[in-house]
């Protein structure tokens, strides 16, 4: 059935109800499942009436790249590099969590504004704090690889909540005698069973681990 608004008409398409709708879709049910028939079938339309705004797939795979990206807050000249950096990772991560469909963005042949914007801003922000531009790019490897590196193995966990981490843990921990393993039963009774034990905190401290290392690079280079 058509989309209709709120007064019973018939809503346009527009590029930009085509994109979110492919968002949505590869978010619900994987990229795998986002084809121009069923885009159309989640819009309420024919799939040829998508080509009027989107020439073919790849182009709406390069649109929900974007839109994800869009997602990502940028370094400004006005911050200091640790910060704009922590505050890109931060939010990348978010999104990341948000959009399970963001492999999208490692495949992209065209980047379009929203990417050229995310990688030129970095590069700023680093090259600003005294960066060599040489530096600044391998910085910025290090930084990507650890942010989508984190994402990946999120959302391959088998848990989501604090509570189903205690319940996959100690159900793991069921499993083997903890003399066989003295240091994994250590792990999980004194570290991921003590109250307070947050997984997403792991981010946070490899992140600062990072930045701070990448400070020493800096400051022997200059």
């Amino acid at each position: 059935m058509p989309i209709r608004n709120d007064t019973g008409q018939r809503r346009p398409l527009s590029r930009e109800r085509v994109l979110l709708a492919a968002l949505t879709l590869a978010d619900r049910d994987g990229l795998g499942a986002l084809t121009m028939r069923r885009l159309g079938q989640e819009l309420g339309v024919e799939a040829m009436s998508l080509y009027k705004h989107v020439a073919h797939k790849n182009e709406v795979l390069d649109g929900i790249a974007e839109l994800v990206l869009s997602e990502f807050e940028l370094p400004t000249e006005d911050m200091d590099w640790q910060e704009g950096m922590r505050r890109r990772a931060v939010s990348a991560r978010a999104a990341l969590a948000r959009h399970p469909c963001w492999t999208v963005l490692l495949s992209r042949s065209r980047p379009g504004p929203a990417m050229l914007r995310n990688l030129d801003s970095a590069i700023g922000s680093l090259c600003r704090a005294g960066f060599s531009l040489d530096l600044a790019a391998r910085a910025l490897s290090l930084l990507d690889s650890y942010i989508y590196g984190f994402a990946a193995q999120e959302v391959s966990l088998p848990f989501n909540t604090p509570g189903e981490l205690i319940e996959l843990t100690g159900s793991i921990m069921e499993q083997f005698r903890p003399e066989d393993y003295p240091h994994l039963a250590k792990l999980g009774s004194d570290v991921i069973l003590r109250p307070g034990y947050d997984h997403a905190a792991q981010f946070t401290y490899g992140l600062e681990l990072i930045l701070d290392s990448l400070e020493r690079a800096r400051n022997a280079t200059d």
